[in-house]
């Protein structure tokens, strides 16, 4: 009899397939109607999360019925099931828990949590009907559960090295991964401008149709409220989106490319409410100000920065004695010195030489995760990388959220970031829901 599988992540698909066609997973027709959901399928580093809500927020602004698995969660499971917006009631996560456990038992085989988890989304997607599903890939791309689902549209976001545990350090052999979720003769978006080499060879080897950023369409992103998407096909203005352009466009491009039945005004519409939790996610909490992202890697911060540079500019217009305060904490197996070192280059020093913006304090604590960075470790790290951080420790990330708001005013800024365990964290610190009202 098979078991629940002793490592919460197993890459590969040979036990998972059989449970998957005992659930009616796999195969031409997904679900009871006649008709075949549409699949876009998301690959990458970094943006998979705000890609996947853009083109999620645009499908249902169309009217179609669309479900997105996301994973991970920040505060609730349920976040990592939608459909429509909503997320999955513990009733329905409980029920195809169960159905995924007895087709577990029946063939023998054990299965890993993300396994399990991502089946349960899936059964719940194939039980609602819905017109279109939106999946996020989890970890790599060809060996991951989520590419058992034949995708009409894949995206892969971008490239680099992270995971490094799972996918090793080598750039080409990540890019591969990454484009495993392609198939033959499909529709594929390649969300940066300059990609692995392995990755246009597997592109180019499936004959697939690709359409590429800054080659195929392009972003003017210039003035505050509203931005230019343009490509061979359409030329149009559409509302500056709360998560990143370069994402929102990557996303435009995945839904054109679909043939979907979705106008202009449907994307602007889409664009105009998408939210995600934890990317560039603004709030007032406890009196305070504070921004949560979660940048976990240098690709991660570059695109935090891109955007946290000019808005801290506009802060500090409105409120010049404005200071700027961070929770801080990550994982062990990322590169905390890479990302520490792309943060520095954008601090003021002492001497006042390069001042982008100064950190007035840092609110520490380690995660409470099996995988965490030990605070001493990110201590380490920070007094190797950073000129001079004045650094508070604490036992716990609530403990460090309360020292956050304690040592700043209403007028400054709380920047939380390192990981999703750290926004997770603070975020039930400061008893917040996921998504902010």
């Amino acid at each position: 009899m098979g078991s629940i599988h002793v490592s919460a992540i197993d890459m590969g698909l040979e036990r998972v397939l059989p449970v998957a066609r005992r659930l009616g997973l796999l195969g031409a027709k997904i679900g009871d109607s006649d008709k075949k959901p549409f699949v876009f399928t998301v690959a990458g580093t970094n943006g998979k999360g705000s890609t996947t809500a853009t083109i999620a927020a645009i499908c249902k602004a169309a009217g179609l019925k669309t479900a997105l698995y996301q994973s991970p969660h920040l505060v609730s499971f349920t976040e990592r099931v939608r459909i429509d917006g909503a997320e999955a009631s513990s009733d329905e996560l409980i029920a195809a828990f169960e159905a995924v456990e007895q087709a577990r038992l029946d063939e023998g085989l054990s299965l890993s949590f993300f396994e399990m988890t991502t089946l349960a989304a899936l059964l719940i997607f194939k039980q609602a009907n819905c017109d279109v599903w939106v999946l996020e890939i989890g970890l790599g791309g060809r060996l991951d559960v989520v590419n058992i689902i034949e995708p009409d549209v894949c995206v892969i976001t971008n490239v680099g090295i992270d995971h490094t545990d799972w996918l090793g350090d080598d750039i080409e052999k990540i890019g591969a991964e990454k484009a495993g979720i392609i198939r033959k003769h499909s529709k594929v978006i390649l969300g940066a401008q300059t990609l692995p080499d392995s990755v246009y060879q597997i592109a180019q080897s499936l004959n697939a149709q690709t359409y590429q950023l800054g080659k195929d369409y392009a972003v003017c992103d210039e003035r505050a409220d509203f931005w230019y998407y343009s490509s061979q096909s359409l030329t149009c203005k559409l509302p500056k989106p709360r998560l990143s352009v370069q994402n929102a466009a990557n996303a435009v491009s995945a839904v054109i490319a679909s043939g979907l039945p979705i106008s202009t005004k449907q994307l602007a519409q889409g664009l105009s409410v998408v939210r995600l939790a934890g990317r560039f996610d603004e709030r007032v909490i406890k009196g305070r100000r504070w921004l949560f992202d979660v940048a976990h890697n240098d690709h991660g911060l570059a695109f935090l920065l891109a955007q946290f540079l000019p808005h801290w500019q506009a802060h500090k217009a409105k409120y010049p004695q404005a200071k700027l305060h961070t929770v801080f904490s990550m994982l062990g197996d990322k590169d905390v010195g890479k990302v520490l070192s792309l943060l520095q280059a954008h601090i003021d020093a002492d001497d006042g030489v390069s001042a982008e913006f100064r950190v007035a304090d840092w609110h520490v604590a380690a995660i409470d995760h099996v995988r965490a960075m030990p605070l001493d470790a990110v201590i380490a790290n920070m007094t190797t990388h950073l000129n001079l951080p004045k650094i508070h420790t604490y036992d716990t990330l609530d403990a460090a959220s309360q020292g956050a708001i304690s040592a700043s005013d209403e007028q400054d800024l709380i920047l939380v970031f390192g990981s999703f365990h750290t926004i997770g964290e603070t975020l039930l610190a400061l008893g917040e829901a996921s998504i902010a009202a």
